[in-house]
């Protein structure tokens, strides 16, 4: 049985990947997030018999059991393209979210686990001229790590979005590496029709004339400073563009669906709700564009749920480089 630890939680999309991978030779040991809506989520769909713990920066290492397996999804904002790209330097609501990943070396450093697993955005390998990048490299392996990093592609593994983040996998120096290697994933016929909800949608989530007229502005002054940002309609027959940290993006992945026939809001709108059949994705199908399976609980209001799938990873590409770490794993273990 492998043991893990999943920091910067979130609502559990890098684990969901491990122990689909894993199946019932994994067993999470603790777990760490600040915010209290992803901490809602995670519990509804774990069902663990300890509390999750808060700040990272306050946890006593000490205070971890002892853990084969370290997840980190470490916050992307401050690295992520669509920002500052302050880095280091950023500093949010208290918490330097560019030094974070220096909690997950305190950690592993003291408890030398078999293996560290990190996510981020692919800004993470540019920022400051890829130095930012080198010095997160340099720490692992001061530690005692053999570092393998790749860039991949959600819509490569079996959900149309077209995402791509930075994945990192560490193996202590003593183990016996040299065949890992990340998945090629392939190309997929994924759809965006595919993950649509099979009932008609909410009103709720159809626009009203008077934003969709907003956004054509706001589309507009983007496009006259030379900046890319601004609403778009996805074809259903493709697929959608990253939906992004902290719930963005909702606007740049609209889809039209016209099975809509009763155009009544249900909330206060200025117009009235369009004609056209243009509509936002739905949390579940922000779920599914992250591989979450349809069991997975959604019993928040649509603003957190957003923003916790933005925020999080696609399971289907954790669960695809999990399966190769496992492979290295269960090899060692054999040759003992």
């Amino acid at each position: 049985m492998y043991k893990s630890i999943d920091l910067f939680a979130g609502i559990g999309g890098i684990r969901r990947g491990f122990d689909n991978a894993f199946g019932n030779e994994i067993s999470t040991v603790f777990v760490s997030e600040w915010d209290d809506n992803a901490k809602k989520t995670y519990k509804a769909n774990y069902g663990d018999n300890f509390d999750i713990a808060g700040d990272i920066t306050e946890i006593n290492e000490k205070d971890i059991p002892q853990f084969d397996i370290c997840l980190a999804g470490f916050p992307c904002q401050a690295f992520s393209l669509a920002g500052k790209r302050m880095g280091f330097e950023d500093d949010y609501k208290g918490m330097c979210r560019g030094t974070l990943f220096q909690d997950v070396v305190r950690i592993c450093e003291y408890h030398k686990p078999k293996v560290i697993f990190c996510e981020n955005v692919k800004g993470l390998t540019i920022h400051d001229k890829g130095r930012t990048f080198k010095i997160i490299k340099c720490a692992f392996e001061q530690i005692g790590y053999t570092v393998y990093d790749k860039v991949l592609n959600s819509k490569d593994f079996g959900v149309p979005q077209n995402r791509e983040r930075i994945y990192i996998v560490c193996f202590r120096n003593d183990i016996d590496s040299k065949d890992f290697n990340f998945p090629k994933g392939e190309k997929s016929d994924t759809k965006i029709k595919d993950i649509m909800e099979t009932d008609t949608v909410s009103v709720k989530y159809y626009l009203s004339t008077t934003y969709i007229e907003t956004l054509k502005r706001h589309k507009e002054r983007h496009k006259a400073k030379g900046n890319g940002f601004g609403y778009e309609i996805r074809d259903i027959n493709g697929q959608a563009g990253a939906i992004v940290c902290g719930g963005m993006g909702r606007e740049r992945n609209l889809i039209i669906d016209k099975r809509l026939k009763d155009f009544t809001p249900v909330t206060h709108i200025k117009g009235e709700v369009n004609r056209e059949g243009i509509r936002k994705l739905t949390p579940r199908e922000w779920a599914r564009l992250q591989g979450f399976p349809d069991s997975f609980r959604l019993e928040l209001a649509d603003t957190h749920l957003y923003k916790q799938f933005g925020n999080s990873v696609t399971v289907n590409v954790v669960e695809a480089i999990a399966k190769e770490i496992k492979g290295v794993l269960d090899n060692v273990r054999q040759q003992k």
